[in-house]
Formats: structure tokens, C-alpha cells, sequence
């Protein structure tokens, strides 16, 4: 069973929904894209998947990676 708490949960969840919704817009090529269908990203080292419905889409950007981890702490 993992040691999470519900406030550090709740703190990683916010970061990684900020980190989303930024990597939608990059996505998505607009500022002020919303999506139809709930975003999902994950990252993992310098890479930054995001899940929109059945579509998938990684990028490669050491800067963006950090900032979303920085975010999720």
C-alpha cells in the first residue's frame, strides 16, 4: 500500500491537470483550445505523452517535462 496522502494526491493531480491542459494547447496548436473529451499527459524523463480519446501524441522537450514535475510536487 503506498504512503500517499490525500493533500500530496490532490497536489500532484492539480499540477498534472495545469501540465494537461498546456500540453493540449501545444497539441492543439492554439492558446485557447478546449478539449471535447478529457486530456491526459504523462511524463517520463524528457518526454510528455498526451491522451485525448484514442489519440496519443509525444514530444520531446526537457524544459515542458520539468516544469510539469516541478508542478505534480
Amino acid at each position: 500500500m503506498s504512503d500517499q496522502t490525500r493533500r500530496a494526491f490532490v497536489k500532484r493531480s492539480a499540477g498534472a491537470a495545469v501540465g494537461a491542459t498546456v500540453i493540449g494547447a501545444l497539441v492543439a496548436g492554439e492558446a485557447d483550445a478546449t478539449p471535447a473529451e478529457p486530456v491526459v499527459a504523462y511524463v517520463h524523463h524528457d518526454r510528455v505523452s498526451v491522451m485525448a480519446g484514442e489519440r496519443e501524441v509525444t514530444i520531446r522537450d526537457r524544459k515542458l517535462a520539468a516544469r510539469i514535475a516541478r508542478a505534480a510536487k
